[in-house]
């Protein structure tokens, strides 16, 4: 009985291990992503293009995931939303700079409420911009120290003469999706976002294009993370940087990748 028993029990480590590499060899792989990415990412997760079983997706400000990426979470693939904090994750040893490259572009736009009668030009200072917000409304923005929706906001609204302005009545958040969403709840008047999150939200409208030359070009790096470089790895930065894929992007509103001065 006692040899039938071990016997039994050998057999039921041996399977639960070939279960758990299975399970292991069958789990999706992860993309931590920039927020402004969601739309595009679950379209395209959901489309299969990503490969089967589809990739799970971690969504948050580009600070934030690298952060996470540096504290060792089970990260396979990052893509930021800039290129300071994909810098960061590679002074870390983060990623695997072979894998780097700029996977997509953007614009920043000015939005106001779908239904608002506000006109605000950029040319004429803060003022249209006051006026705008009225009274007690305050101006929507991405963190403008960390985050890189509001780094890039901040650069264009100083370059622009208005940021001294327009800073005591800003809302600043912890990505630029809930900029967004202030201003689609009528909390603010008016928020700065990437054209890309404008487009995939129709309670709001564009009211005007941010002068690219006003802030740094806004670029989108991808890179596998250290440790996961594997054949399933590179299959899925190809189907990221596949013409699908940026056909997906584009009617997003995300643009290719600027190019690099050199």
């Amino acid at each position: 009985m006692r040899r039938i028993q071990r016997l039994v029990a050998c057999v039921m480590v041996v399977a639960t291990g070939a279960l758990a590499a299975a399970m292991a060899a069958a789990a999706p792989p992860t993309i931590f992503a920039a927020a402004s990415l969601e739309p595009a990412l679950d379209q395209l997760a959901h489309d299969g293009a990503l490969g089967s079983p589809a990739p799970r997706l971690v969504f948050a400000a580009s600070s934030a995931l690298a952060r996470q990426i540096e504290n060792g979470a089970p990260a396979d693939v990052f893509i930021s939303a800039d290129e300071r904090w994909m810098d960061d994750v590679a002074r870390h040893g983060a990623i695997v700079s072979s894998t780097r490259t700029d996977l997509l572009g953007n614009v920043l736009v000015l939005i106001a409420s779908a239904d608002a009668h506000a006109t605000v030009g950029l040319a004429h200072g803060p003022a249209p911009l006051l006026a705008a917000l009225g009274k007690d409304g305050r101006l929507a923005i991405a963190l403008p120290d960390s985050v890189p929706a509001g780094i890039y906001a901040k650069q264009a609204l100083t370059e622009l003469g208005m940021w001294q302005r327009l800073e005591p009545r800003m809302a600043m958040t912890r990505d630029v999706r809930a900029a967004l969403n202030l201003v689609v709840l009528g909390q603010c008047p008016l928020g700065i976002v990437y054209r890309s999150d404008a487009l995939s939200e129709p309670r709001v409208k564009v009211l005007a294009t941010l002068p690219p030359a006003s802030h740094k070009p806004i670029a989108y790096p991808v890179a596998i993370v250290t440790g996961h470089d594997d054949a399933a790895m590179r299959t899925l930065l190809a189907a990221l940087e596949s013409r699908q894929a940026h056909e997906v992007f584009r009617r997003w509103g995300f643009d290719a990748p600027p190019r690099r001065q050199h």
